[in-house]
Formats: structure tokens, sequence, C-alpha cells
């Protein structure tokens, strides 16, 4: 299945095993989610944090929110 969310920023937790992506979506709102990798494991990324359902009005408004729910992003994005 093909992505339709364009991808605005991407943050990785140091090991870049873990990430976390604001993207905006075709109808023009935003969200987030964080991901994880498994090295031996050969189908990419797939989501841990399940924030993905949550519709923001913009970029800002994303970041705030996933700095607020992702432990780790704050430290990430002074």
């Amino acid at each position: 299945m093909a992505h339709i969310n364009k991808v605005i920023k991407s943050v990785n937790l140091d090991g870049e095993l873990v990430c976390t992506d604001i993207f905006q979506r075709p109808d023009g709102t935003y969200g987030f989610d964080e991901f994880r990798r498994d090295p031996e494991d050969g189908r990419g990324w797939y989501s841990i944090g399940h924030y993905g359902g949550q519709v923001f009005a913009d970029t800002e408004a994303a970041i705030a929110a996933a700095k607020a729910q992702i432990h780790w992003l704050a430290s990430k994005l002074r």
C-alpha cells in the first residue's frame, strides 16, 4: 500500500531504530506517529505509538502534541 501522507519532519532517536514523523495528509491536516524498525526484521518501520489518527490544523500543533506524548522527542526538538 502506498503512503499518501507527506512527511514534513522526521526525527530519529539515537541508534536510529525509533523515529517520529510529523506529516501532512492530502486533506491539508497534520499528524504524527512514532515508529520502530528492527534490523533483523526486513519488514521495515512499523508504528509503535499509534498516534497517527490525531488531527491538527498546522505543523506547530502536531509538533507540540508529539513532544508532549513522546517522552524522548522534546530533547531532540529544542
